[in-house]
């Protein structure tokens, strides 16, 4: 396995400070692991304006350091200033700016010119693909839920088209997004006068049954699982399905160590055991899943060799 399989850091999902984005794509820019990174707002619109300009020098310094940058695009635009946010982000696609498409806005918006699918997408077999690459698609990160057999066919399909075809492997996976926001809701907010009370919460607030066991987590608008995907071990089958990126979605938890281990995984310096069990014992006390690529529930924990 070669450095033709790329490392793409996903966008930020949390509303962190803009110092502490800051400092953490510095870090990301001073290490070679990654090959490109994508920025912007994905989840709520409100918090944008905070965070904006330390986006730009995020994105400056991070070009600087030879990284490919990629601005994403809401997930869920609603009011007519996330519209307009939405146009002016797609508006910047060409000359040299790579943009990512969430929702079918974007799409209509960038019809024609080259651009990025983000995994917000339903991109579920081989024709929905072609769709995209008619459109202009040059490069699609596949949805969280999908099994290895769904994965070779539409990976297949992309090659056939000349599409990058990427596939998420770590990170918390998003399961909903509203238009309305349980994170204020559960603190006795309204959405419009949330007082940005999802930035209390570095990686959402846990979402409990009646018995007391975590489930899930709550990040503004955007419900995620409470385990956190890690594929290592089911590596080299997908990069021997022709897959030829892998999206790592940032915790927090240390991001440079976590894509160094997966580039020693494709470089062959770890196998994927090793990558394993380096890369739960950096995630902590998170729980570990890999249900959905195995057809199995997505919070689930599938053996490797049991499904070979």
């Amino acid at each position: 396995m070669t450095r033709d399989v790329r490392l793409t850091l996903g966008p930020l999902l949390y509303n962190w400070p803009a110092g502490q984005r800051l400092d953490f794509y510095r870090a990301i820019a001073a290490d070679d692991t990654y090959d490109a990174v994508v920025l912007g707002e994905v989840v709520c619109a409100k918090r944008s304006p905070f965070v904006s300009d330390a986006t730009l020098e995020a994105a400056q310094f991070l070009a600087q350091a030879g990284k490919e940058v990629v601005f994403s695009t809401l997930a869920l635009p609603v009011t007519p200033r996330e519209r307009a946010e939405l146009a002016d982000i797609c508006g910047m696609a060409g000359d040299g700016v790579a943009v990512e498409a969430n929702e079918a806005g974007a799409l209509y918006l960038l019809d024609g010119r080259p651009h990025r699918v983000g995994p917000y997408f339903n991109i579920y077999n081989a024709d929905t693909l072609r769709v995209l690459a008619r459109r202009g698609a040059t490069s699609v990160c596949l949805p969280w839920e999908l099994e290895m057999s769904s994965v070779e066919a539409i990976t297949g399909a992309g090659r056939d088209l000349g599409l990058t075809v990427e596939v998420p492997v770590f990170g918390s996976i998003p399961l909903a997004i509203s238009a309305r926001c349980a994170h204020a809701r559960a603190h006795g907010l309204a959405k419009d006068g949330c007082q940005y009370v999802c930035g209390q919460d570095a990686e959402g607030m846990a979402v409990g049954t009646l018995d007391g066991q975590t489930f899930l987590r709550v990040n503004g608008t955007q419900t995620l699982s409470d385990a956190v995907l890690v594929l290592a071990e089911e590596i080299p089958a997908l990069v021997a399905a022709g897959v030829s990126a892998l999206r790592i979605t940032p915790e927090g938890v240390d991001m440079v160590a976590v894509g160094r281990v997966y580039r020693d995984l494709l470089d062959g310096v770890v196998d994927g055991a090793m990558a394993e069990g380096t890369l739960r014992a950096l995630l902590g006390d998170r729980r570990a899943a890999n249900g959905y690529l195995h057809g199995a529930a997505g919070a689930g924990w599938e053996r490797v060799n049991a499904t070979a």
